[in-house]
């Protein structure tokens, strides 16, 4: 892939790259000393046909013009920083800027400036039901990093903003996907920059008449503890997990608490909770195509008693048993990727949580349809 036989000037090859991003419909870029330009496209890295980056000097030239004036010093500091920029063709980037053995290194992912529909990311409907069907409570998004966490909040967001006349917030760090006001009055507070931590973020959030709260990451236990009290409070309240599945959801959330909390934590999940949504990319048959496998737990009676009592290694089957409620394992997400021929079967076992399982329910829908085929042809 070329972008451009010599190095440019800092600032110029900064453009160049952030609108060949857009261009080439990467999602990542990758900017490390020693190294060309690296784009991340349909889940694979492309090595640009560029010359490596020299030095930190040229890297911290090309990106300190994107980093907010007062948050330089933190970089400094902390060797570190998060921030958010907007590029020439409209689309925003999420940067992380960040020192490795003595370097100045940076990861940036593209955020469309136009957010999706649930169709358009190919989610099923149940997560609009979920969002549209929920006045307060917690909706969890889960999934390792790169799976579409913050597309998926977006798309809550602006499902909500569309159909319903409320005051959402957000809390990001950074800020990704810019609303614009429909139905909803929508206040977008990035961390850093409006405020100066999550915690002071959620120390006077409920004093700001919210509706509805995106917490962008639900990282330590003040976090979560700020989203389960503003969820039992009548509060709607959407945030996003770093983890593969809905049992493990439960697991990393108890993690942030001590083991004598662990009841109080509990009763107020078995409470407060709507669902876990829980998603993968998969590459698709078409080259440069994903679609997303999904694991949706919903509450009822059972998941609130299982909850309760300690019996999460039950979760899984309750999702399974429970899919004519709405309720979705990554067994069948990915059965109906195969059966729909979106992607190939030795992929989805790739990112099958049970290979024997997803085998199970393939050869289960080949045995149907041929039985199907037989009985068509013996009524003839």
């Amino acid at each position: 892939m070329t972008l451009s036989d010599a190095l440019l000037p800092p600032k110029e090859a900064v453009e160049r790259l952030l609108a060949g991003m857009t261009q080439h419909e990467a999602s990542d870029l990758h900017v490390k000393v020693g190294y060309p330009p690296f784009y991340r496209i349909a889940g694979h890295l492309r090595k640009l046909d560029m010359p490596p980056f020299p030095d930190s000097q040229y890297i911290e030239a090309m990106l300190m013009s994107l980093v907010p004036e007062a948050r330089r010093p933190e970089f400094q500091q902390h060797g570190a920083i998060d921030f958010s920029a907007r590029g020439s063709t409209g689309d925003r980037y999420r940067v992380n800027l960040y020192r490795c053995t003595g370097e100045t290194h940076a990861s940036i992912r593209r955020v469309q400036s136009r957010i999706p529909s649930f169709e358009e990311l190919r989610l099923p409907d149940v997560y609009r039901q979920t969002v549209m069907h929920s006045s307060d409570g917690l909706i969890l998004i889960s999934g390792i990093t790169g799976c579409g966490k913050s597309t998926t909040l977006a798309a809550m967001v602006e499902h909500i903003n569309q159909m319903r006349s409320i005051h959402i917030i957000t809390i990001e760090d950074p800020v990704e996907y810019m609303f614009h006001p429909k139905k909803s009055i929508i206040s977008q507070r990035e961390i850093g920059v409006d405020v100066p931590s999550y915690h002071e973020a959620l120390r006077f959030m409920v004093r700001q008449d919210p509706d509805c709260i995106l917490i962008g990451e639900l990282r330590d236990r003040e976090t979560m503890t700020a989203a389960l009290q503003a969820a039992e409070t009548g509060h709607l309240v959407l945030g996003s997990l770093h983890v593969a599945d809905a049992a493990q959801t439960f697991a990393r959330i108890l993690e942030f608490f001590p083991r004598d909390e662990h009841a109080f934590i509990r009763s107020s999940l078995a409470n407060s909770l709507r669902a876990i949504l829980c998603q993968k990319l998969v590459p698709g048959i078409v080259e440069g195509s994903r679609y997303p496998a999904t694991e949706v737990l919903l509450r009822n009676s059972t998941v609130r008693d299982k909850i309760l009592h300690e019996e999460d290694e039950d979760l899984p089957a309750i999702i399974a048993g429970s899919e004519g409620e709405g309720m979705r394992s990554f067994t069948t997400s990915l059965c109906e990727l195969i059966e729909t021929e979106k992607v190939h079967y030795d992929t989805a076992m790739e990112f099958a949580p049970s290979r024997e399982a997803l085998a199970s329910a393939v050869k289960g829908i080949k045995a149907s349809a041929q039985g199907l085929v037989g009985r068509t042809r013996g009524g003839r």
